[in-house]
């Protein structure tokens, strides 16, 4: 759903002036749960539940040195140079203002220099990038919004991580069964996300036949809804971080069809090993039954995760809807009871 109120415009451009984490190593969330809301046709709590979250954004970091396209790849992973690298792909979008389609250009010309590192800042920039993509493949390109894209792949560019060394392990011909398969890492107890993930030492493979467009958008999608599905009953391992098992292969899903089909594929995997590996770090020993109740349709339960507030919570339940059907529904409501709410 296409926001035309500018309540969007107006909150992106608000949170412009914050930075893209808080306390030096969390996510600021707002921009994609301002966005998630609009898309789903709340506008009129945007600037509510950005009142509440406020408190929790930062100022716009320090600038260090410009990022050139000379000397890119000295900055790429360099957290200290968010604001340099905002500014780079600021500049980039704007210098091809004139051009047709030109922030398809930039983002098909970086995509594939991010793509082997989406796994830093827990996931959280190319899921910033895909809610971006999101409003401006809607048909809503306005400034604001360009402004958007380029914070979220500056800040994907500043936490560029990549994951090497991992083995490969049998694996499964469904998504759902290949989730099952992944082992989980040694020590699930200690440690944040980029610790973790230096641990994750073997994946199952998953779609490694796939190599044309269209059958790597099927797949892409089947990943999303069984990961979506996976967090009803696996969500109680970690509720917030399960999350980013389904919402990251959406947010790369939601970008294809802004990107050149040559990069489906590759999208494809890089998403897949994502949404393996935040599993791996953060699966329960064991899933437990749960029965959504019973009654309530797509509207209903994205009210009940407006409500409740929790960023996380929003945008699960914005990729729930995305999946649809009753495993999408009860995903999101497994959401709501397991986080604690936004005040």
């Amino acid at each position: 759903m296409r926001d035309t109120t500018g309540t969007l415009d107006e909150a992106l451009q608000r949170l412009h002036s914050a930075g893209p984490e808080r306390l030096g190593r969390l996510t600021n969330h707002a921009p994609m749960a301002v966005e998630a809301l609009a898309a789903r046709g709340r506008s009129g709590a945007v600037h509510r539940w950005l009142d509440l979250y406020a408190p929790k954004l930062e100022e716009f970091p320090a600038r260090v040195e410009p990022v050139t396209d000379a000397d890119w790849r000295a900055a790429l992973g360099d957290p200290r140079r968010a604001a340099d690298w905002i500014d780079y792909f600021v500049r980039r979008i704007a210098d091809a203002s004139d051009e047709a389609r030109p922030w398809r250009e930039v983002l098909a010309e970086w995509w594939p220099r991010l793509l082997p590192g989406m796994y830093g800042g827990s996931t959280h920039p190319v899921i910033r990038v895909g809610h971006a993509v999101r409003t401006l493949e809607a048909g809503g390109v306005t400034e604001p919004r360009l402004t958007e894209l380029a914070h979220g792949l500056g800040y994907w560019a500043a936490r560029h991580s990549t994951v090497s060394g991992v083995a490969l392990v049998p694996g499964a011909v469904a998504a759902a069964d290949a989730l099952d398969a992944v082992p989980p890492i040694a020590d699930r107890t200690e440690g944040g996300f980029p610790a973790r993930l230096g641990r994750v030492e073997a994946l199952p493979v998953w779609a490694a036949s796939v190599e044309e467009p269209e059958e790597a958008r099927r797949a892409l999608t089947e990943l999303v809804r069984a990961a979506t599905h996976r967090y009803a009953t696996h969500g109680h391992g970690e509720p917030t971080m399960l999350v980013h098992a389904a919402t990251a292969p959406n947010a790369v899903l939601r970008a294809l069809p802004a990107l050149p089909r040559a990069l489906w594929v590759p999208s494809l995997r890089a998403a897949w090993t994502a949404s393996a590996a935040v599993t791996a770090m953060y699966a329960p020993d064991a899933p437990v039954a749960y029965v959504a109740p019973g009654g309530l349709g797509a509207e209903e339960v994205f009210e009940r995760a407006l409500a409740h507030g929790d960023e996380h919570v929003i945008k699960l339940a914005d990729t729930a809807l995305d999946v649809g059907g009753e495993g999408g529904l009860a995903a999101a409501l497994r959401a709501v009871a397991l986080s604690v709410p936004l005040e």
